[in-house]
């Protein structure tokens, strides 16, 4: 029978991803079969799992720092925001609807079901699961039908551990808030508290600590102090996109509104030879940029008509004639040819839009999604890369001929590039997670790489663990976990 335990935060944004990820390590070296799961994620971040659907990113490193495969029931509601009032939901993997706000909450009792059903499958494969909670369970004004934190919590019944975030202040009255504004029932699941993101030295808050804990009535599992690492995972979620100063290659990212799976970014950042510069709204892109790279979007045409709200298109106009490198990704990708279609009105109506025409390329966008976990070829090196594919909409036009990636076994030609080569584009997400392939595209920027990019990802897992083991009592938080 497996055990489970329930990390919620006292607030968004606190470190639950990044705790989980390091428990689960932390617990597989001890010898346990790890499971993590979250109800309810909301991401433009996804994942593509091996059964066929999508989760949330943050549950796809969770799962490898369990050493398991990303599986679907790991984060069986995923939604994912396509404007600021509505968003796609993903049940299970698939998309079921797209829904606003307010129709969305009449509709979460209907999900407990498949919540659960999701929980107890993977229950049944692990000794413990940990389980990541949304948002806070202080928003009572979400409680009823809530499937994310409490109502979760309840229904599965799941003891809680709550996470403050002394980084951003008020620690304690984060802590105390939360257990004054609950009902009575919900914050007796609550068994213990930890205090994350300490800078200093952690001796100082010991009467904080103390204070804590008599005032809320619960047990202190430690002081987490911040963890210097933690640039080195893979973002989970778009307000934890940085620019991050490094060599003299400098890659431009423009952040666009709606951007979409931006792991491609992860191990570019993470070399000492690249500069990422994330440029935000109001600002030009730099005319020295070596590589403009336009990442995903959940909403590729709204996002076109950002960029050049920007003044993007014609920086991006005046770097390709200076002699920089441009690669759109998926989203990106289409942005870059003649025109899009939308005809049935996918991503809002009907309509026909100039795309910023450096691809001589045309989209059609379509209902079905695609969603494969993929292996190619890079072309031009013979690199092998792995990635997946995430998107509506299907790309044809003259540049196709000069595909530059082919697909699985069926040899599938995938991407398109200009007649210079310095303007490319293509569906496949991840491919800069190859060592090789990484190493070749950057020295035609003229960077250097040695790096090997899984291995630092696995170095730094190991690393959290390590940190989590020194300073929160692992063995009491385990000793809560009940049985489910």
């Amino acid at each position: 029978m497996a055990k489970a335990i329930m990390i919620q935060g006292a607030g968004s944004n606190v470190g639950k991803s990044m705790l989980v990820a390091g428990l689960a390590r932390a617990y597989l070296r001890r010898g346990l079969s790890v499971a993590p799961f979250k109800p309810q994620n909301m991401s433009n971040n996804a994942a593509v799992t091996a059964d066929g659907g999508e989760i949330g990113r943050a549950q796809a490193l969770q799962a490898r720092a369990a050493q398991r495969r990303p599986h679907t029931d790991m984060n069986p509601v995923l939604l994912k925001p396509e404007s600021d009032i509505g968003a796609q939901v993903i049940v299970q993997g698939k998309r079921v609807s797209t829904l606003k706000a307010r129709d969305y909450a009449k509709a979460k009792p209907q999900l407990l079901t498949p919540v659960l059903q999701s929980f107890h499958r993977l229950a049944a494969t692990a000794d413990l699961v940990i389980i990541e909670g949304a948002g806070s369970p202080a928003e009572i004004n979400l409680r009823a039908g809530d499937i994310a934190n409490m109502g979760f919590a309840e229904a599965a019944n799941v003891p809680v551990i709550l996470i403050g975030d002394i980084d951003r202040g008020g620690v304690i009255a984060q802590i105390v808030g939360t257990k004054s504004v609950l009902p009575p029932a919900d914050a007796a699941r609550i068994k213990a508290f930890a205090i994350n993101k300490f800078r200093g030295d952690v001796r100082l808050f010991e009467d904080g600590l103390v204070a804590t804990a008599d005032l809320s009535g619960w047990e202190a599992l430690g002081v987490v102090p911040w963890f210097e690492q933690s640039w080195r995972l893979p973002a989970e979620d778009v307000i934890d996109i940085a620019s991050r100063k490094g060599g003299a290659c400098k890659i431009v990212v423009p952040r666009l509104s709606r951007i979409a799976n931006f792991d491609d970014l992860d191990p570019l950042a993470a070399e000492a030879d690249v500069t990422i510069d994330i440029i935000e709204a109001g600002r030009p892109l730099p005319l020295d940029a070596d590589l403009v790279l336009i990442p995903g979007s959940k909403s590729t045409i709204a996002d076109l008509a950002y960029f050049r709200a920007q003044g993007w298109d014609i920086d991006l106009a005046a770097i390709i004639r200076r002699g920089g490198h441009v690669l759109g990704i998926c989203g990106g990708y289409q942005m870059l040819g003649r025109e899009i279609i939308d005809a049935e009105g996918i991503e809002g109506p009907p309509c026909r839009v100039a795309g910023l025409g450096h691809l001589d390329i045309t989209t059609e966008m379509k209902p079905e999604k695609r969603l494969a976990l993929t292996r190619a070829r890079d072309l031009q090196s013979s690199m092998a890369v792995e990635g997946y594919e995430i998107h509506i909409g299907s790309t044809h036009g003259p540049d196709c001929a000069r595909a530059w990636l082919e697909i699985g076994e069926e040899a599938r030609r995938e991407g398109a590039a200009d007649a210079s080569g310095r303007v490319k584009g293509c569906y496949l997400h991840g491919l800069f997670s190859a060592d090789r392939f990484r190493a070749t595209y950057l020295a035609t920027l003229g960077a250097t790489s040695q790096m090997h990019y899984d291995d630092g990802v696995e170095e730094v897992l190991d690393a959290l663990a390590d940190h989590l083991e020194t300073h929160l009592d692992l063995d009491r938080l385990l000793a809560l976990a009940e049985t489910v």
